[in-house]
């Protein structure tokens, strides 16, 4: 680390936010680390910076951002992009994410499937491995782990495999709950109750391993990733076997203080009966997968790789016209209470399912009373199925060399 610049005593205090919704930087020596993480994080923001704009940003020195830009340099964490011409004065030299400069596998663990993905520093997939199941016992899945990561981590040399930051494990928090739901033997979900999965992680890995709620995790891949990177505060729902979300405030996936922020299957909706109810029961996959097995339709395409929804017919327009409502009535909620600028829908689903998921919950949510709401956007998220193993892999990267995360 160059002297200019040292660690933050403290990387949960941040500086008030700037425009860019990453803070400002600062020349003091006790801010060096903080400077580096806030340059990373800004040329991932924009695709390619030039040095002159990172000082503009930032509010750092152009000497300053000289020494930075060159030690991520030539520690391949930066590259150069090409030279911009057709401006008044010298070409500039943008610059942008080394994608081989940092690697992160993500895992997760979800009811019906699981998923290992392989992310490098720009954010490119670079290669997955997927595996439906009924419900697995905890070693089951760490079987399955295991091979996973194997096969994973042979996609990089010997090389490259030093430059893997870590695993993030995204996994529902009390795996073993909501028993009648997800229609697991007792004595499975038990098993998972007292099972710490990033200890038994930890044991068959050569990388650090941190862990978060699977919903938070998808929320944080569409912020850094999808269309919340154009968003400085707004509330996500992603509808997978059991509906959650996550919240963004100043640019920041706040997590709370024990992790279960935006927890918004929680969040009591109208039901069809005129009694309220969790809309986990309405807006979740698991309540469509019920609705075709009383159809005697087969559920397992819904928790395939891009699966292919076409055959569900009637079932998934009727389940559509169940969970749209529940989901409006929770927009209008979050946006009340967070005044955030959107609420993003995104689930593991096909691009064309989560449309018209989108497009009924826009109809129903003009039969929600918004007096007195700051108007918000309803938005379509973007990553689909493999937003949650996307949002665990983003964990290591954000926690070495980003900012954005609380």
């Amino acid at each position: 680390m160059d002297d200019a610049h040292a660690i933050e005593t403290d990387p949960r205090e941040r500086l008030p936010p700037g425009p860019t919704g990453f803070g400002r930087g600062t020349n003091q020596q006790a801010m060096r680390q903080h400077n580096e993480l806030l340059v990373l994080s800004l040329v991932r923001s924009h695709g390619h910076l030039a040095k002159a704009e990172i000082a503009r940003l930032t509010g750092l020195s152009p000497q300053a951002v000289t020494v930075i830009v060159g030690k991520l340099e030539q520690e391949e964490l930066l590259a150069r992009s090409g030279v911009t011409k057709g401006r008044v004065g010298q070409p500039s030299q943008p610059f942008h994410l080394n994608p081989d400069g940092a690697y992160s596998i993500g895992l997760k663990v979800g009811r019906r499937s699981g998923d290992l993905l392989l992310l490098d520093l720009a954010g490119q997939v670079r290669g997955a491995v997927h595996q439906p199941y009924e419900f697995p016992t905890p070693q089951q899945f760490l079987k399955f782990a295991e091979s996973g990561l194997d096969e994973i981590s042979s996609l990089l040399s010997p090389d490259e495999r030093k430059r893997i930051a870590g695993i993030g494990i995204a996994a529902p928090f009390d795996l073993w709950k909501w028993e009648e739901e997800a229609g697991a033997p007792h004595q499975v979900m038990e098993a998972w109750r007292d099972f710490d999965l990033a200890d038994a992680v930890s044991a068959i890995a050569a990388w650090p391993v941190l862990q978060c709620n699977d919903a938070t995790a998808a929320c944080a891949a569409e912020r850094f990733f999808g269309r919340g990177q154009n968003l400085r505060d707004f509330a996500y729902i992603y509808v997978g076997y059991f509906v959650g979300g996550g919240v963004v405030i100043d640019g920041h996936v706040r997590q709370g203080k024990t992790g279960n922020a935006g927890a918004l299957g929680s969040i009591i909706v109208p039901s069809r009966d005129g009694r309220g109810e969790q809309l986990i029961r309405s807006a979740s996959l698991s309540v469509l997968e019920r609705m075709l097995l009383n159809k005697k339709i087969d559920p397992r395409v819904l928790f395939a790789a891009d699966g292919d929804w076409s055959g569900l017919g009637q079932t998934l327009v009727d389940w559509i016209a169940i969970a749209a409502p529940g989901l409006a009535s929770a927009a209008a909620s979050l946006a009340a209470t967070l005044e955030c600028e959107a609420v993003i829908i995104d689930g593991a689903m096909p691009a064309q399912v989560r449309h018209a998921l989108l497009e009924a919950t826009r109809l129903a949510l003009r039969d929600v009373k918004l007096d007195g709401v700051t108007p918000f956007a309803l938005e379509e998220g973007t990553i689909g199925f493999s937003a949650r193993a996307m949002g665990g892999a983003s964990l290591p990267l954000n926690a070495n060399f980003m900012l954005g995360v609380d």
